[in-house]
């Protein structure tokens, strides 16, 4: 479909044109109609799906430049990605003059952004944490806003910005346009989408399965040969987190060390630890701190991770509805997901049962031995002594990473704030460097202790 096709001025086409924006993308057809008609929108769509240009194109169409004050915000969850979205928002308004675009992120002066601000803009492009600070001290006013866009909402959430979203929310007009843009669309999504959108129009451009699919494999497994065979499990299929449910939590412990020894990163989780511990696993799993999880049925209750590779039947479930919720935690949202079961020979009448013509039953022999395989995590979490009694925000652990440590946003991932703890996911090999500005330097004014998880 071209962009002709659109309500669009013919200075605008002109522009697309000479940009080399040809064609609509799929979220640029199913998204800009409405957008264009001022109807609240929630999208599912990835980095690279043209969504800047599909929130852009309806934001400039409708921009009043010679109001001059700012008409949009837009939100999201790093500076790198606000950059990115100011960067083309420029390129695309060059066919209208004098519009201003105004970034406002954490991990940079504020100095600078508040003359910036008193020369007055159309368009705020900022992290959620910024904005709030300004609003706050009310050198930012969204009085005059008409459209709000929540770009990579996922992320926002993912990185702890819920409450500053909020807040920022309070200083905005009820009356706008709200634009939500998301890569996945988790419950809270919807729930955001459902508080702050009025009878949007919802879109989906990623392919997603109504059922989960996942192939599932069951291996005869010789007389204490199961850990051997769960490594094995690994290193022939390189999962990137697995949970392995076992029956037992000394099973649960014992599973998880023995496969430390193995250069296995694997954690334990049972109705034994304390509420803090079960934290610090939780967090670290979610956060992609830890590859392997060991967990009790029990204990697994409740347990919501968006993005699961692979789920191991250490021992075979108590019955088929066990079997069932266990193995549909992966293969969600389209992806496809991994199923594995092990069992001795003197299981086989418990076996039988499972028996089906999709799951696929091999002996564990048949498993390639891999030398030297080791199992670690993409990020290591860093802990901070302050939560929310302590005021300590997403925007705050952002801003002091990304500013005085110079970590880049995309260095950073999973942010999570409890009462009085913080957590921090950050890539392995900017972890001592970031360890280190925290322990030296003060978050909010403010120095807390710091250690790594």
């Amino acid at each position: 479909m071209k962009f002709s096709n659109l309500p669009l001025s013919k200075e605008m086409l002109h522009n697309l044109n000479e940009i080399g924006y040809k064609e609509m993308t799929p979220i640029q057809a199913q998204s800009l109609p409405h957008i264009l008609e001022g109807r609240d929108v929630i999208a599912q769509a990835k980095t690279g799906s043209g969504k800047t240009a599909a929130f852009g194109i309806g934001i400039l169409s409708k921009l009043q430049v010679k109001k001059f004050r700012i008409q949009t915000l837009i939100l999201c969850p790093t500076r790198e990605l606000a950059d990115q979205v100011a960067k083309e928002l420029r390129m695309l308004a060059r066919a209208t003059h004098n519009v201003k675009i105004l970034t406002l992120c954490g991990g940079t002066a504020f100095g600078p952004q508040l003359g910036s601000l008193r020369h007055g803009a159309h368009i705020i492009v900022g992290t959620p944490g910024r904005v709030l600070k300004h609003l706050k001290k009310e050198t930012l006013s969204l009085e005059h806003m008409d459209t709000l866009v929540l770009d990579e909402a996922d992320r926002m959430l993912d990185m702890g910005f819920s409450e500053e979203i909020n807040e920022v929310l309070e200083f905005a007009p009820k009356e706008r346009q709200t634009l939500l843009f998301s890569a996945t669309y988790t419950d809270e999504i919807l729930d955001i989408s459902a508080t702050l959108q009025k009878d949007a129009v919802n879109i989906k451009t990623t392919s997603t399965e109504t059922t989960n699919k996942i192939t599932e494999y069951f291996y005869e497994v010789e007389y204490g040969q199961k850990l051997n065979t769960l490594v094995n499990i690994f290193s022939n299929f390189k999962p990137e987190n697995v949970i392995v449910f076992c029956n037992t939590k000394i099973e649960a412990d014992e599973i998880a060390n023995t496969l430390q020894k193995k250069n296995i990163d694997a954690l334990a989780i049972h109705g034994d630890l304390e509420q803090y511990e079960r934290n610090d696993v939780l967090v670290q799993f979610a956060n992609k701190s830890a590859t392997v999880l060991v967990a009790t049925d029990v204990a697994a209750r409740g347990l919501d991770i968006k993005e699961l590779s692979m789920v191991v039947n250490y021992d075979i479930p108590h019955g088929e509805e066990t079997y069932t919720h266990r193995i549909g935690r992966t293969g969600r949202a389209g992806a496809e997901g991994l199923a594995f079961t092990l069992y001795e020979a003197s299981e086989i009448q418990n076996v039988n049962e499972y028996k089906n013509d999709t799951r696929i039953f091999e002996d564990a022999t048949s498993l390639k031995v891999v030398n030297g395989f080791d199992m670690k995590p993409a990020n290591v979490t860093l802990v901070i002594e302050g939560g929310k009694k302590d005021k300590v925000r997403a925007g705050d652990l952002l801003g002091a990473l990304t500013g005085d440590a110079g970590l880049q946003g995309s260095s950073i991932g999973k942010i999570d704030i409890y009462e009085r703890q913080s957590y921090v996911a950050i890539e392995n090999s900017r972890i001592d460097e970031a360890y280190e500005k925290l322990k030296n330097g003060k978050i909010k004014g403010k120095k807390f202790s710091v250690w790594i998880l």
